[in-house]
């Protein structure tokens, strides 16, 4: 007979609904150094983004990871409310934890929405993977190819007002990380060269990875721990 083992998956320490968002919070053994909001792509949820959140937890970070409206466990359509949720969720995890100092980490359309928040939440720093780009979100609502419920006016309206390369000029003093695969389908490594070239804090970084494809980078393991570090670094240097 061969040998069996049972192995027991790291759980959150508390799954909650928080203003019709679905959200699971992970925190570290000891009082947080920092947190980060996770924000999963279009069509994901955030059952897809526990293995990063297990190892903010082990690096001593809590991590925060909802639903967006329209996806999973969260109420109602995504709508004008996207980036007011983003806040939300920001909201919660600092009063859960007590510490001002939180990052911001997505992909895709997660990741646009990262770029496009940070200053209005007040984040550190921001991780973005593979990012989606405003107008190519646009596109995909209007030809109904993705899978989560919308109300396409309310959402497009925010995109329409959003565009990431103008954010990305405006975060002074957050740094961003900004990982993409060349390999990727769905939103070209230029983008991401392209808003790389904009960042202003010298902080700030770009991983070109060799092949890979749209969903690639944001499991694997390296660069996970390597956007931990970079959250970690930025969360422990001064404020300007």
């Amino acid at each position: 007979m061969p040998r069996t083992r049972t192995v027991t998956p790291e759980l959150p320490s508390e799954i909650g609904v928080y203003d019709g968002l679905s959200y699971s919070l992970w925190l570290p053994n000891t009082p947080a150094r920092g947190g980060v909001v996770v924000l999963h792509g279009a069509g994901s949820r955030k059952e897809s983004h526990y293995d990063f959140a297990r190892r903010a937890r082990g690096a001593g970070l809590a991590a925060l990871v909802f639903d967006q409206r329209g996806h999973g466990e969260s109420d109602g359509p995504m709508d004008g409310r996207a980036l007011d949720d983003v806040g939300r969720m920001t909201d919660l995890l600092r009063s859960r934890t007590g510490t001002h100092d939180i990052a911001l980490r997505g992909s895709s359309m997660g990741g646009y929405l990262a770029l496009i928040s940070a200053q209005a939440v007040n984040a550190r720093a921001v991780v973005a993977v593979c990012p989606a780009g405003a107008e190519g979100l646009r596109r995909g609502l209007a030809q109904h190819r993705f899978a989560f419920v919308a109300d396409v006016a309310a959402l497009d309206a925010v995109l329409a007002t959003h565009d990431e390369h103008d954010a990305m000029a405006e975060l002074e003093n957050v740094p961003v990380l900004i990982l993409h695969a060349e390999g990727d389908e769905q939103v070209p490594v230029e983008h991401s060269r392209e808003l790389a070239a904009l960042a202003r804090s010298a902080r700030s970084r770009l991983i070109a990875v060799s092949g890979g494809h749209h969903r690639s980078v944001q499991h694997d393991p390296d660069l996970q721990a390597a956007s931990l570090r970079f959250i970690e670094r930025a969360l422990a240097a001064p404020l300007t």
